[in-house]
């Protein structure tokens, strides 16, 4: 893990929308493919340490979704994670991604159970790290949050409190024992996406649309059940969305997971690569 990785960045036309995307060129064209796909409110930068760690061994791609970092979508373009899946679908057929691993990370997770369901013979293990499927793993604020209804007074006024500078950097310091650990770089570039023209639209639009994800648990439990993928499960444990039950509730569906909890919160990456790469690295070389 030594080597420096050759770290490539594109944007990639996906049925009008433009998506952008980080990509490590290890040295072996063969090398395991793992798609990193990104969580709230963040974009493919949350994961420039891991491809910068892991990038010389192998194939990382880490694309933006449309309305996060990077990526333009049309105006009219409808924010739902059927739509953000069907996107990265377009995007995984573009590249030609015939046999991969999945990062589901928050966001990730809907997309990635979306992309699974859809290709399941392409999918080689999942990465699952603070990804929730199942309904033991939402926090009581995660219920409230998902139960939130257009027609509701307030409800909209309850997510964009979510969209500001604060309510961003609480995400990444709620449950670190050492905010030290913390690049304020990760939080400062979240929000400079959030504050584009049309973001946070596209954010309350999707966070109204998370209960999509809930009804959808049951359909993914019964694919982890019928595929059972290979699977490490590296967790904050002190996550405020999802607490350490969604981890350990995997078990249930793929008892052979491997399962690492970590003393931290949402963004584990942040403080605990140093830990969970080598993790990555030997689960890759096995799967």
């Amino acid at each position: 893990m030594s080597e420096s990785p050759r770290i490539e960045h594109h944007t990639v036309d996906i049925d009008g929308v433009e998506v952008f995307y980080r990509e490590s060129v290890p040295a072996d064209p063969e090398a395991p493919v793992l798609l990193l796909l990104h969580g709230f409110p963040s974009a493919s930068h949350q994961f420039r340490t891991l491809l910068q760690t892991l990038g010389a061994r192998y194939r990382l791609i880490a694309p933006d979704y449309p309305g996060f970092g990077y990526t333009s979508a049309p105006a009219d373009f409808d924010y739902t994670f059927d739509r953000l899946a069907e996107t990265i679908a377009g995007f995984v057929e573009h590249l030609g991604l015939v046999r991969f691993a999945m990062y589901l990370f928050d966001f990730g997770a809907p997309v990635g159970f979306r992309l699974a369901r859809r290709f399941p013979d392409r999918i080689a293990g999942l990465v699952v790290q603070n990804g929730n499927a199942y309904e033991a793993g939402l926090s009581d604020g995660a219920r409230e949050f998902v139960a939130l209804s257009p027609e509701q007074s307030g409800a909209e006024d309850t997510i964009r409190g979510l969209l500001t500078p604060a309510g961003t950097r609480g995400q990444y310091e709620h449950g670190v024992g050492d905010p030290a650990l913390l690049a304020p770089d990760s939080w400062t570039l979240d929000q400079h996406f959030l504050d584009l023209p049309g973001r946070k639209n596209a954010q309350v639009s999707l966070a109204f649309d998370y209960k999509s994800n809930v009804a959808a648990y049951p359909g993914w439990q019964a694919w982890l059940r019928d595929h059972t993928p290979p699977t490490l499960i590296v967790w904050g444990a002190n996550d405020p969305f999802f607490p350490e039950p969604g981890a350990k509730a995997y078990l249930a569906d793929l008892p052979a997971a491997e399962l690492h909890l970590f003393d931290t919160g949402h963004f584990a990456l942040e403080t605990h690569l140093p830990e969970i790469a080598p993790l990555i690295a030997d689960f890759l070389d096995r799967t």
